[in-house]
């Protein structure tokens, strides 16, 4: 929850400014340099093939994703990218008012890569101004925004002008900019970070590791969508324009109004069906509107159960680890990844060298691997997320709440002072090697404290351990 007084109100005064820029920023990303149709309808304009163009963006917006969270590192220089990154971004685009020249792939190839930067930069203030169990919220109402943009400009883009939907777009980055001047410039409103989530980066790189080999898995769809389905109902081009971000923008809400104790591995494979469903709408059915609307959404309805549910998964891992931006740069690379393999795949399927049909079935064959994949990957991310409940568990309390909850513990376990000053490190995601080095001695020493603390609370093992703290913590608080 929200703090109280003044402070709720400036920490929902953080988050709506986070939300709005991201929307208006992302806005511009996905109706412009990341396949979006400003750029298709230049490139149409001109005669040109935008293949070369598009796969560079998203090859540099990949770039961007994975590179900002080594070089930004403080709020303050999130800010600064966001701001430098906008400004640029209005005059690279500034650069297609022009006839096509080098300057065109200079421009598209650079403010990519600083929109990649600026997407992964975003998550300090994701972090800084949600709550973790409120940022599945905060990340809907983001991308919710940012489609419902998109679609504006892409309809104004194809049906009135791409220098219009162009010159739209621009004025979104202008509004986004006069927002981002108002973002915190340091960590003074970062309430929902503890100080001992600060050296827990090393345990979440297994998981985070594991979780975009899943996010990879998923959204490889989402460019066979583009290149293998998209193309077949582009003569409904007026319906196509818009509705087909619809069935996405429904799915988001959906997911983010769902009851907190929702299981949402539950969605997940509901969403997993909706995607075989599909493609396989997609082989017997025609290609008549209707056709399509059924396709469609199926398609990106269960894209947008697919993508709330591991943001979400990032926006909670980012309390693991003092730089959010690595963490959620690395899982939105993990994604555009996932689309660039799949695009290229589509491309290859779609070439002229080979048939409709065959192409259909292998874009079905690839996809149904991928299905077959996403269950076990799920159990086995799970699993690996459920040892880091501990993580989570204190990290979300005040200190002086971690305290008196941590000397309760101590007390109810009769433990003795070397035992509860490991108890309290245990509690706090802290290894044995860490445990051993902070406080001066052996591993093993550490392995039969450990085993006694155990003993004398009657689990056997660290999540049981968690169990018997969070009944500590509701015995506190009342």
């Amino acid at each position: 929850m929200m703090g109280e007084g003044d402070g709720g109100k400036r920490n929902l005064s953080e988050r709506n400014l986070s939300v709005l820029v991201f929307s208006l920023f992302f806005s511009w990303t996905l109706a412009f340099p990341f396949e979006g149709q400003i750029l298709y309808s230049l490139a149409s304009a001109f005669d040109l093939a935008p293949d070369q163009m598009v796969f560079g963006a998203i090859g540099m917006h990949f770039t961007g994703l994975l590179l900002c969270g080594f070089f930004i590192r403080t709020m303050r220089a999130a800010k600064f990218l966001l701001q430098g990154s906008i400004i640029f971004c209005i005059l690279a685009s500034g650069m297609f008012f022009f006839p096509p020249s080098l300057l065109w792939s200079a421009a598209i190839l650079s403010s990519s890569i600083l929109s990649g930067g600026c997407v992964a930069a975003w998550g300090y203030f994701l972090k800084s101004g949600t709550p973790k169990n409120e940022r599945i919220k905060t990340v809907a109402d983001g991308l919710i925004y940012s489609n419902i943009l998109m679609i504006a400009i892409n309809m104004t883009a194809l049906h009135l002008s791409p220098y219009l939907g162009l010159g739209l777009s621009m004025l979104l980055l202008g509004v986004a900019f006069m927002f981002a001047l108002r973002l915190p410039p340091d960590d003074r409103m970062s309430s929902f970070t503890s100080p001992e989530q600060e050296g827990s980066s090393e345990s979440i790189a297994k998981p985070l590791a594991f979780l975009c080999l899943f996010i990879v898995v998923i959204t490889i769809n989402s460019g066979l969508m583009y290149h293998v389905l998209s193309p077949a109902y582009a003569h409904h081009e007026w319906l196509t324009s818009w509705y087909w971000a619809i069935p996405y923008i429904i799915a988001l809400g959906i997911m983010r109004n769902l009851p907190r104790k929702t299981n949402r591995t539950y969605v997940l494979y509901v969403a997993i069906a909706m995607i075989g469903f599909s493609f396989i709408a997609f082989m017997s059915l025609d290609r008549s509107a209707a056709s399509y609307l059924v396709v469609n959404t199926l398609m990106l309805g269960a894209c947008g159960v697919y993508d709330l549910f591991w943001w979400s998964i990032l926006g909670e891992m980012m309390s693991l680890d003092k730089n959010p931006a690595k963490v959620l740069g690395a899982g939105l690379a993990a994604n555009v990844l996932g689309v660039l393999l799949g695009g290229l795949i589509g491309s290859a399927m779609t070439s002229a060298s080979m048939q409709t049909p065959n192409s259909t079935l292998l874009a079905l064959a690839v996809v149904c691997v991928t299905l077959v994949m996403l269950p076990p990957l799920n159990e086995h991310l799970t699993r690996l997320l459920k040892h880091h409940v501990f993580l989570t568990a204190i990290s979300g309390l005040l200190p002086e709440w971690q305290n008196k909850v941590i000397d309760n513990l101590a007390v109810l376990g009769q433990l003795t002072e070397r035992e509860s000053e490991i108890a309290a490190l245990l509690l706090k995601g802290k290894t044995y090697r860490m445990i051993a080095g902070e406080l001066h001695i052996s591993e093993n020493t550490v392995k039969t404290h450990i085993k006694n603390i155990y003993s004398k609370y009657k689990v056997q093992s660290r999540t049981e351990l968690v169990n018997v703290m969070l009944e500590q913590q509701s015995n506190v608080r009342l």
